[in-house]
């Protein structure tokens, strides 16, 4: 993932690309397959998506 204040409003992206990691939540709370949100978004890797994927079911720290 990067993000960059200058390009898609800073929104983090997929490295390499401007598909805003975003998309692929909003996919996957859709119920669409991965394979789905590939093919419509060529730019992004298979593997980029699962590190995403994987990342974010990550546990998360509590707010103190």
């Amino acid at each position: 993932m990067w993000a960059d204040p200058g390009r898609m409003s800073g929104e983090p992206c997929f490295r390499g690309t401007r598909v805003p990691v975003q998309t692929l939540i909003d996919h996957i709370e859709g119920n669409a397959t991965l394979e789905q949100f590939l093919d419509g978004f060529p730019s992004v890797t298979r593997e980029q998506a699962i590190q995403f994927i994987e990342l974010d079911a990550r546990p998360k720290a509590s707010p103190r």
